[in-house]
Order: C-alpha cells, then sequence, then structure tokens
C-alpha cells in the first residue's frame, strides 16, 4: 500500500522544520539558554509557592509567592556557601595531595608495565596549562554574565505572571481553544514539576547516603562531595557517573597506602546509585513523564550539543514539553508518538500524579475567572 504524496511530503516538511529549528536553537543558544534558564527556575518558585499553599496549614496565599523567592533565596546562598568554604579547604588541600597523587601515579605506573612513572608536575607541563587560561577566564566570565542575564529574565517573568491569564483569555476568544491551552499549559507544568520533584527527593537520597559513606571512610571534604553529587543527578547518565568516578579517585589519593578505601567507596555508590535509579526512581515517576528510555539518553546528547551544560540539565523538562506540544498538531503527532514510552503522548498521566495538580494556583483561577466572566458576557449578549 502506497503512503499518499501529501502525508510524504508533510512529514518531509516537517523534518526539515526540525532541523531548521536545531539551526536556530544553536544560532540563539546566547540568548535562548539564559531564558529557557529563567522559566525552568520560575515555575520551580511557582511550584514552591503552591506547595506552600497547599502543604503549610492556613498559609496565606499573598505570602506564597514572596516566601518562595526568599526560601529560594536562602537555598542558592547556601549552596553558593557549601560551595566556597569547602571549595577553598580543597584546593588547599590539594597541594598536600601532590605527594601522595606521585605515589599513586607510581603504584599504577608499575602495574601496567611503566618502568619511569611521570610526576603530577610533568603531567600538568605536558597538558600546557597557560594554553587554556584564557579559554578558562573566558568561561568564567561567560558564566557571570549568563547568571546575571538569567536572574534578570527572572524578575520580569515574576513580574509579568499577573498578565498571563489575560494574554491566553486574548489570544483565545474561544471557549474550547482556551481551555485546550490551558490545559497543555498545565501539563507542561506538571512535567516540570514533576521532574523538579523526583529529581531533587532522588538526588537527596543519594546525596545523603553518599555523604554517610564518606562520613564513615573519613573521606575529607564529605559535604562538598555529596553536594556535587546532588546537582550532578539533575544531569541524567552523566551525573551518575561523575558521582560514582570522582570521590573514589580522590580517595586513591588520601589513603594511597591501600586501594581498599577508594574500592569500598566505589563499590557503595555504585550500590546506593543502582537502589536509587532502579527500585525507588521508577516507583516514583511511574507512568507521568512518558518518555522512552532511549530518548532521555538521546535528548542528553542532543541538548547538550545545542546548548552544553545548560542543555544537559534541562534536556528531560525539555523533550517533555516538546513531546507535548507536538502532541497537538496533526503533523508532528508521529514524532510525540515515537518519543514518547507507550504511545500516547497526550500527557494524561501529568494531570494525575504531578504534585498538586489537582488544585489550582493563582493563575489557573484567575484564568478561570477570566473565562467564567467572557462566558457570562457572551450570554448576555
Amino acid at each position: 500500500m502506497s503512503i499518499p504524496a501529501s502525508i510524504t511530503g508533510r512529514n518531509a516538511l516537517v523534518f526539515l522544520a526540525v532541523i531548521a529549528g536545531g539551526a536556530a536553537l544553536y544560532w540563539m543558544r546566547g540568548i535562548l539558554t539564559p531564558l529557557a534558564m529563567a522559566v525552568f527556575l520560575a515555575v520551580m518558585i511557582d511550584s514552591f509557592a503552591r506547595v506552600l499553599v497547599l502543604r503549610v496549614p492556613r498559609f496565606p496565599r499573598t505570602l506564597a509567592l514572596p516566601a518562595a523567592i526568599f526560601l529560594s533565596i536562602a537555598i542558592f546562598g547556601g549552596a553558593v556557601w557549601v560551595v566556597t568554604a569547602n571549595g577553598t579547604e580543597f584546593v588547599l588541600q590539594m597541594r598536600e595531595y601532590a605527594p601522595r597523587l606521585n605515589g599513586v601515579i607510581a603504584k599504577v605506573a608499575s602495574l601496567v608495565g611503566i618502568k619511569v612513572a611521570p610526576t603530577i608536575g610533568d603531567l600538568i607541563n605536558q597538558l600546557n596549562p597557560s594554553k587554556y587560561a584564557g579559554a578558562a577566564a573566558q568561561s568564567l566570565q561567560n558564566f557571570a554574565s549568563s547568571a546575571i542575564l538569567v536572574l534578570i529574565y527572572l524578575g520580569f517573568i515574576i513580574a509579568s505572571r499577573r498578565g498571563f491569564s489575560r494574554k491566553i483569555v486574548a489570544l483565545y476568544p474561544h471557549h474550547a481553544e482556551r481551555d485546550g491551552a490551558m490545559q497543555l499549559f498545565q501539563r507542561i507544568r506538571n512535567g516540570v514539576e514533576q521532574y523538579l520533584w523526583i529529581q531533587t527527593v532522588t538526588g537527596l537520597m543519594i546525596a545523603i547516603a553518599a555523604f554517610v559513606v564518606m562520613l564513615l571512610l573519613r573521606l575529607d571534604n564529605a559535604l562538598f562531595w555529596a553536594f556535587l553529587i546532588f546537582v550532578a543527578a539533575y544531569i541524567p547518565i552523566l551525573g551518575g557517573a561523575v558521582g560514582c568516578i570522582l570521590p573514589p579517585l580522590f580517595a586513591l589519593v588520601q589513603f594511597p597506602d591501600s586501594f581498599w578505601p577508594a574500592l569500598i567507596l566505589f563499590g557503595a555508590l555504585e550500590l546506593i546509585f543502582f537502589v536509587v535509579g532502579n527500585v525507588i526512581y521508577p516507583r516514583m515517576q511511574g507512568d507521568s513523564l512518558n518518555i522512552d528510555p532511549t530518548v532521555v539518553l538521546l535528548s542528553l546528547a542532543v541538548w547538550g550539543a545545542l546548548w552544553g551544560v545548560t542543555g544537559m540539565f534541562l534536556s528531560t523538562p525539555l523533550t517533555v514539553a516538546l513531546m507535548l506540544i507536538m502532541a497537538q498538531f496533526e503533523g508532528t503527532r508521529w514524532i510525540a508518538i515515537l518519543l514518547s514510552e507507550d504511545g500516547d503522548p497526550s500527557g494524561a498521566g501529568l494531570d494525575r500524579k504531578a504534585p498538586g495538580a489537582s488544585h489550582k494556583g493563582p493563575s489557573d483561577k484567575k484564568a478561570g475567572a477570566s473565562t467564567g466572566s467572557r462566558q457570562k458576557s457572551a450570554k448576555g449578549a
């Protein structure tokens, strides 16, 4: 049975549009990545505010957003303190670790049959760090400017959120279209919230368990490593690899006389990541996000190539949003079906399983009120 030419042409047009869209995303990454990060943070703060209203008894709704912003700033400040306080101590200890690291290199060299082992100084000289100093300084400058731009975007997004419901009413004058748009927006928001909730809870589980193991082994800077493991948990696949490899490597440096602490730490971290990733994580996620596991890996590579580390961090929520949007159009629905896990990319599971999805937030109520007023005016006319 031959495929109609109209369908073939439509699919080819969609394929070309995807390529053109990817090229545009890469070309405008300097502008879009801070905006995407700001939107992500705005959704996180809004979710935090709604959780305060729903979970804290008699919490004033008018104070929910300011309290969420204050708590988010406090958490961010605490994270910066952990990095700066422990990072400075870590850098100072690295100077003391140089002789130990030379001993570890000598042991490894003898195991692989190298008679004259290089020192850490020789390796650093071969790498020629001065060659990369300019690039590192430029990266730090770009990070600082991007962080400021993200905060500016975030402030404007929070300030303009009150007019969102009126814009929806103006864009979709018909009730059916407006209800469909609001349902799509709520499913995207619920998908991001569900992803945030799962990654945060599982990341805390992994970080706390790893912190206890590192304390028992008396690994230096255990709090610093636990924090890095928690942050890395937000990056699928690669975060687990970083969390399992880096602390044991530094355990080799701290305990050069024995490989056992590093082996025990590596085995414990592998066990922690395995239990959380294969037992707890699937039970929490269920069918809510409805993304094929292969797509998660592919999206990590694609968004990482387009937007770097920011793309890796946002790869899963961005893919969820794209899948839900493409499922609304006949021409792109086949792509959404391929991205989904069960072949139904409608996002119905997000209505049931997202935290607080059964409740309406402030913006939802405003949209509902605007819809009701339009209905009354239509009846009166």
